[in-house]
């Protein structure tokens, strides 16, 4: 059927069905699961860091303002930027942390644009559970130094995999300027061992789980991270916790290779783009330009994200 301007998707039918079924059994005894039976599917593939917040007041206000059923898939930015690449998913919106995964993805002509959503910082989170508990409490107050208590045999610390997660990669950079600042030339080693060490790593979305159980004493973590799972952390100095938006330009000298490719520091600003192949495009470009409106960002500030301020635009 050419003629029908558009697109009648799979998900489309399945949710006229759906509402079908309902107004077959009787739609005046249940009228707001007509309404709900309705909503388009709006699928967004996100960065695994953003879980609390997604899957709780941002998908319900989706349903409200934009009365779209949003399916979240979290993931780290790099593994869900190759997987859409590659087509092994096809998600409506893709949200990354750090540019470099967006990058990936417009310039595989996936998406036209990508828009500055948040921003955030590197912190290290603590377990109360933990029997170095009170070391991190004066340090988070500034009465020792954090990176000494991370150096204690013992310490069970976590992070995720630089190859597929930028936090990965992240927590390696703030290692690195620490080294440097505090002129501690083996500190990386003494804090988090080799680059790849399994002792250490584990998936984005359980490294806080683990956190809070007393199975880890601390982690990498973003700032917005640690509150929706009751934790304490640890602020860094702005010259570590990669919140500039030219912290490559400030620290032009540090890389870090891993996973055959090699990797420059970049701010933790958050990016929505509407993919060019998205099943529901009307939707995907109406989020992501809510995503900037004032419903969204005020959701984004009670998780303590930060203002993507003057970040630009990014383009392929």
């Amino acid at each position: 059927m050419a003629y029908i301007s558009e697109k009648f998707t799979r998900r489309k039918f399945a949710a006229a069905s759906g509402s079908l079924a309902f107004v077959t059994i009787g739609a005046a005894s249940f009228p707001f699961q007509v309404s709900a039976a309705a909503l388009a599917i709006l699928d967004v593939a996100y960065a695994g860091s953003m879980g609390s917040m997604m899957e709780g007041p941002l998908k319900n206000a989706v349903r409200s303002d934009l009365h779209l059923d949003m399916h979240g898939r979290a993931q780290g930015s790099d593994a869900l930027a190759g997987l859409i690449v590659g087509g092994s998913i096809r998600p409506d919106v893709f949200i990354s942390a750090t540019p470099g995964p967006m990058m990936t993805v417009l310039r595989s002509d996936k998406a036209k644009s990508a828009e500055a959503i948040a921003h955030t910082e590197m912190v290290i989170a603590y377990s109360p559970k933990s029997r170095f508990a009170s070391q991190f409490e004066a340090a988070a107050k500034g009465r020792s130094e954090w990176w000494k208590i991370l150096e204690q045999p013992g310490l069970r610390f976590g992070r995720t995999d630089p190859v597929a997660d930028p936090q990965g990669r992240n927590i390696i950079f703030t290692m690195m300027l620490a080294a440097k600042m505090y002129h501690q030339p083996d500190l990386i080693e003494k804090t988090l061992g080799p680059t790849i060490n399994a002792e250490q790593i584990f998936s984005e979305p359980t490294v806080l789980v683990r956190l809070q159980s007393g199975e880890l004493d601390a982690s990498s973590a973003y700032k917005i991270q640690p509150g929706p799972f009751h934790l304490p952390y640890i602020s860094l100095p702005r010259q570590l916790n990669l919140s500039s938006e030219r912290v490559h330009q400030e620290n032009p000298g540090l890389s870090l290779t891993v996973g055959g490719k090699t990797y420059y520091p970049e701010p933790l600003i958050y990016y929505a783009a509407a993919l060019s192949d998205s099943p529901n495009s009307k939707g995907a470009a109406e989020f992501v330009q809510w995503l900037k409106g004032s419903e969204a960002q005020t959701i984004f500030r009670r998780y303590d994200y930060d203002s993507p301020d003057s970040a630009s635009t990014l383009y392929a």
